[in-house]
């Protein structure tokens, strides 16, 4: 591929930087999702998702995975570099201005309650991300039940995750696993 007629690395890196700066709280992947997909259509809806479920496997943070992927999706190694700098530069500033003033920032009113906010955006966003997913691919039972079962034994009955993934992923790469066609 030739990345010399790609997205610039100047524009890579200041749109990580602002999405770095922007995702207080969580909820990054969606809006490199708004910011890259469909905002600037740098990818697909395609290659964004392989990335995405790319970054929920390898270990490591989910969206320093996710970055990476589609830096070197657009630029290459140098993309790949360049992206995560911008993602990681912005809030290194940010949080060591922060650890300077912490004291004085809770003695802004109404700043716990903005923070509660943008934790609560953050959500929503993930929440939409979700829904975009869920549209975008074949409805199966296996994988919902899959799903259900983690949230029921997670979210409701509070198991320890390790043991529920343990216990779920066999039957999930299972249930994924690709069968040849029959002649029946």
């Amino acid at each position: 591929m030739n990345y010399d007629s790609q997205v610039p690395l100047a524009s890579l890196y200041a749109v990580f930087f602002r999405l770095g700066l922007l995702s207080f709280g969580g909820g990054i992947s969606a809006w490199v999702h708004r910011e890259i997909v469909a905002v600037r259509r740098w990818v697909t809806e395609e290659e964004f998702m392989a990335g995405y479920a790319l970054g929920q496997i390898l270990p490591g943070v989910n969206s320093t995975n996710l970055t990476i992927y589609i830096g070197q999706r657009l630029r290459g190694a140098i993309g790949a570099a360049v992206a995560l700098a911008g993602l990681l530069s912005g809030p290194f500033v940010a949080v060591i201005a922060a650890g300077v003033a912490y004291r004085y920032l809770f003695e802004i009113p109404g700043f716990e309650a903005a923070m509660a906010g943008v934790a609560a955006v953050a959500v929503g966003m993930l929440g939409r991300l979700g829904l975009v997913f869920v549209r975008r691919l074949p409805w199966r039972p296996a994988p919902v039940a899959v799903m259900a079962a983690t949230f029921v034994a997670v979210g409701v009955l509070n198991w320890p995750l390790a043991a529920v993934v343990l216990m779920l992923a066999p039957i999930s790469v299972a249930a994924a696993w690709p069968r040849p066609a029959g002649n029946a």
